[in-house]
């Protein structure tokens, strides 16, 4: 029987040898960061109530929802009804990490020691129209540091300075951390007399998407701005710079409120707190643009731009919310930040900017000589990888220069020849030709071979 070729299935991203052993070294990368700051690792379950899905705002179009193929037929068993009555709800998977994030901190507060500090990297399913950088399943990386009733604001600063670290030693093109203040731009808004923060919010946060003019329309027609307010609001959002000398910038705007001053001293200390991050490679700046549509987020707020692909927008972002979650007698504030590895990650491999300097991880084959001698040849490897040396041993007892050439397609540096009564073992690099003789319970390969690195063309490979 034919089966008919299979059809791809769209922002279901499936990654090939080398694009997954560079997305396996990123996350590897990231938990090294993480922990290296005494972040937590969790994971939760795949799928939520649907009612606690939809709290977070206006994404009942993305949740997918979650069923058994037999679910309300006829036959349904005892047991399926039980399950049913337990689940007490329709469920549906997870479109992000936060929810789920604040259903785990309620359910096992009594057990966990707060602050409480987490990373989480997990799939996640959302379903929006694919797109370059947006898929409906992908992978994120958050950190959260979630209180107790109080968060001190140096875990803004904390958390910022720690993915900026994670960020900074990724083998991406360069990043620039944008940061802002929900304090900050309501005050002002407030302050210039604006009578629906929250509508000035929406338009601001589209400002990297359409012109200026069109946002002073839509600042008129959607928040009731006069045009000097809209001006104004467009004049704040231009504020850009890498230090806090926004800071007199505002204030050369004259506008004026209690809360504007508290968001201007707390924007000033994160990227104070981050100045020494900076490289050519990565940057941390204040960007008075950023305001971050949903509505949960009550101080600092994070976006991050990768260079050359502006376009995607956003590939992490986060920020402060002081009602993470709540039981009725004690709230849980936390700040977070969360990357799109899959939204950063696919894009560099459709464009060739990113892959692995081989697709598999073997760094030796062992030749096989006859198929009597594979024992031997085995015996050879067992000694390799107990070194930690990746070794696979020859499929078939071909000639030396078919076992050499199935080395070059499958991408191995190293093929070892195991002794005869004629010669002691050897072991060829056939990029170079060269051949020499090797004791297998020591050698080793050059470290830049022990395991496939990460290459940008035009690069060198990124070391251990």
């Amino acid at each position: 029987m034919t089966a008919a070729k299979p059809t791809p299935l769209s922002g279901f991203p499936e990654l090939l040898p080398a694009e997954r052993i560079v997305e396996l070294r990123v996350l590897d990368s990231l938990r090294a960061s993480f922990e290296l700051h005494g972040f937590s690792s969790i994971e939760t379950r795949a799928a939520e109530p649907l009612e606690q899905l939809l709290r977070k705002g206006e994404i009942d179009k993305e949740v997918y929802l979650l069923r058994r193929l037999q679910a309300g037929k006829e036959d349904e068993t005892e047991s399926d009804s039980a399950d049913k009555a337990s689940e007490g709800s329709t469920l549906g998977l997870h479109f992000d990490l936060t929810v789920p994030f604040a259903r785990y901190v309620l359910e096992n507060a009594g057990k966990l020691e707060f602050p409480f500090r987490r990373y989480q990297i997990q799939k996640v399913w959302r379903g929006e129209r694919p797109q370059e950088g947006r898929y409906r399943e992908f992978t994120q990386a958050d950190i959260d540091v979630v209180a107790r009733d109080v968060l001190h604001f140096h875990h803004d600063v904390e958390v910022a300075r720690v993915m900026a670290e994670a960020l900074s030693k990724l083998p991406v093109p360069p990043l620039t951390l944008q940061v802002n203040n929900r304090k900050l731009i309501e005050g002002y808004y407030r302050g210039i007399g604006a009578a629906d923060v929250t509508a000035v919010m929406r338009v601001i946060d589209k400002i990297d998407k359409v012109p200026a003019e069109v946002i002073l329309t839509m600042l008129a027609d959607e928040a009731g701005l006069s045009p000097e307010q809209a001006g104004q609001c467009v004049a704040l959002a231009g504020i850009r710079t890498p230090d806090s000398s926004f800071v007199a910038r505002v204030a050369a705007l004259g506008v004026s409120d209690p809360l504007l001053d508290e968001g201007l001293a707390e924007l000033a200390a994160v990227i104070d707190g981050c100045a020494g991050l900076n490289t050519d490679r990565f940057s941390v700046v204040a960007d008075l643009s950023i305001a971050r549509g949903l509505d949960y987020y009550t101080g600092t707020v994070f976006e991050t731009r990768l260079a050359g692909f502006e376009s995607l927008g956003s590939i992490c972002s986060g920020g402060r919310y002081d009602s993470l979650a709540s039981d009725g007698r004690t709230s849980y504030p936390g700040v977070g930040i969360s990357l799109g590895v899959t939204r950063m990650l696919l894009p560099l491999f459709n464009r060739k900017k990113l892959t692995a300097s081989r697709s598999v991880p073997s760094a030796v084959l062992v030749a096989l000589p006859d198929e009597q001698s594979r024992a031997g040849s085995d015996a050879i490897a067992a000694q390799l990888r107990a070194n930690g040396i990746s070794t696979e041993v020859s499929p078939g007892a071909q000639r030396y220069g078919k076992q050499i050439r199935y080395a070059e397609r499958r991408g191995i540096p190293f093929v070892w020849f195991p002794a005869s009564d004629e010669h002691p073992h050897e072991v060829k690099d056939i990029r170079t030709g060269e051949q020499q003789e090797a004791d297998p319970a020591s050698w080793r390969p050059p470290t830049e071979d022990l395991r496939p690195q990460i290459v940008r063309p035009g690069a060198e490979p990124d070391q251990d």
